[in-house]
Order: structure tokens, then C-alpha cells, then sequence
């Protein structure tokens, strides 16, 4: 559906279901979360009350998002943004965090632009797959660490149910090495952006 200066209208049944009026089809939360990545604006009624709920739809749109393990809310601002419920200091807060994430906005773009400057268009799915492979190699990395790994609480690190020593695999060792290096590219790369801007 072409973007239009009026927002779509969804209306919310009582069965649970969204409606669509603009292409007359029912969608998912799924849906409206594709809608919102494509910046196409709608509003949400209770079909039956006429009630604006799109705040409470947006809200479950992202716990959604957050139950599939793409988590983007660290524990600790979300114990702080439950505090601020009822505080004095409420009023403030939309204001503030609209602000805040419009500026992360204009600066994910500037980052952007620098790096397909700098490296190519593709830079930044390169350096998000970099990411998502240091952190796997992380992950491996303190497994080796781990007193306890998962199905042998009653197992000592570094030994065997018979008692014979377990020594870390070399590719291990060579994974956190890896990391390492990869870890230290990434920041002197990081370092020169900083510098042009």
C-alpha cells in the first residue's frame, strides 16, 4: 500500500483479531511491525469502543520482539522506566526518551553513511556479522570458563565423571585469540570514525 499523509486505520476485534481498513485484510502484530520498519504510520481503535489502543499495541509489538531473543531493553532501563510510574517526575520522561531516540536515529544515519564511506555500501552488514561472530565465540569462550557447564552440576571444571583431567580444546583457545585480535580491529576502526567526525 502507497504511504499517505493519513495514518491507516487497524481496528482491534474482540477475538483478538487486527483489521486493516486500508487493505482490508486482517494482519498480525508481525504485520504492524513490518508497517513500523517501513515507517508507514497507523493508528489502532478497539473496533467496538472506538478507544485509541495503539500504545498498547506498539507495546506488544515490542515484547514480542523482545520474547524472540532481540533484545533491545536492558533489565536496568526497564527497572528505571517502572520507577518512574507515578514519580514526580513522569511528565518528563516521554519527552526525554522521544528526544534521546531521535537523536540515536540521526546518528545511527551518520554512522552509516561514514562507514559505506569508509569501507563500502556493505560495511555495516559486514561489521553486524563480525559482532554476531565475536559474540558466538564469547559465548564459547565462557563455556570454558563455566564451573558448572549445563548436565554437569556435579562435575568439577576441567574433570570427568572419572575423574580424569579435561583439557580445553586448542580451537577454543584459538577462538578466544581470534577474538580477541578481531575485538581490537574493530575498535581501531571505531577510533578512526570518531576521528573524522
Amino acid at each position: 500500500m502507497a504511504k499517505t499523509n493519513e495514518p491507516t486505520i487497524i481496528k482491534k476485534y474482540a477475538n483478538r483479531r487486527l483489521y486493516n481498513t486500508g487493505t482490508s485484510t486482517y494482519v498480525t502484530l508481525e504485520d504492524l511491525a513490518v508497517m513500523v520498519k517501513g515507517e508507514e504510520d497507523f493508528v489502532v481503535y478497539d473496533a467496538k469502543s472506538g478507544e485509541d489502543i495503539t500504545r498498547s499495541v506498539l507495546t506488544q509489538i515490542i515484547f514480542e520482539q523482545e520474547g524472540k531473543g532481540q533484545n533491545l531493553l536492558p533489565v536496568t532501563f526497564l527497572r528505571q522506566l517502572i520507577r518512574f510510574y507515578g514519580d514526580s517526575m513522569q511528565g518528563l520522561v516521554p519527552s526525554f526518551l522521544e528526544y534521546s531516540m531521535t537523536s540515536l536515529t540521526k546518528e545511527q544515519e551518520k554512522l552509516r553513511s561514514q562507514m559505506s564511506e569508509a569501507f563500502g555500501a556493505t560495511a555495516f552488514d559486514a561489521i553486524e556479522d563480525q559482532v554476531k561472530r565475536n559474540t558466538e565465540m564469547f559465548e564459547r569462550a565462557m563455556k570454558m570458563f563455566m564451573p558448572f557447564p549445563t548436565g554437569e552440576a556435579g562435575s568439577a571444571p576441567g574433570s570427568t565423571a572419572g575423574g580424569n583431567a579435561v583439557k580445553p580444546e586448542k580451537t577454543e583457545v584459538a577462538d578466544l585469540d581470534d577474538m580477541k585480535r578481531q575485538l581490537e580491529e574493530m575498535q581501531k576502526t571505531i577510533n578512526k570514525l570518531s576521528d573524522k567526525s
